[in-house]
């Protein structure tokens, strides 16, 4: 089954992503981890978790999470070339031209502010985006 991988420390927000998948009948099975080192154990199969197979399209990443936060996560997956090509969308409520400059520097393909709302928003641009990549 085809999938996104949410990492999003916040209960709330998890939920918030789960409507907006359900409001527009999104294809995919939305897998969630808690911060960036359980989402490297889904992707990579290590620490006794099954590696998630086929590997997610797309990977919605939370910026401020406990244990590993998102930019660590972001760079251990783009120097890791079985992951490097996973499309990443940064969803923060940091807005910050500090982290949309880092953000940008490890290649994600693009930053939405939350919460992930497909039909509003400042970052509509980026959402829509998303969108289309999951609805292809």
């Amino acid at each position: 089954m085809r999938s996104v991988l949410l990492v999003e420390d916040d209960v709330f927000d998890t939920m918030m992503a789960q409507k907006s998948f359900g409001r527009f009948s999104v294809p995919h099975e939305l897998l969630t981890a808690f911060n960036g080192e359980e989402a490297l154990d889904m992707l990579l199969g290590r620490n006794g978790t099954l590696a998630v197979e086929p590997l997610p399209e797309v990977i919605l990443l939370d910026l401020n999470m406990p244990r590993m936060n998102g930019f660590e996560f972001l760079e251990v997956v783009r120097a890791t070339p079985a992951l490097a090509h996973i499309p990443v969308f940064i969803t923060t409520t940091s807005g910050l031209d500090l982290d949309r400059d880092e953000a940008t520097r490890l290649g994600v393909s693009g930053y939405i502010l939350k919460p992930l709302d497909f039909a509003s928003g400042d970052d509509l641009a980026d959402s829509l985006s998303l969108l289309e990549k999951l609805l292809k």
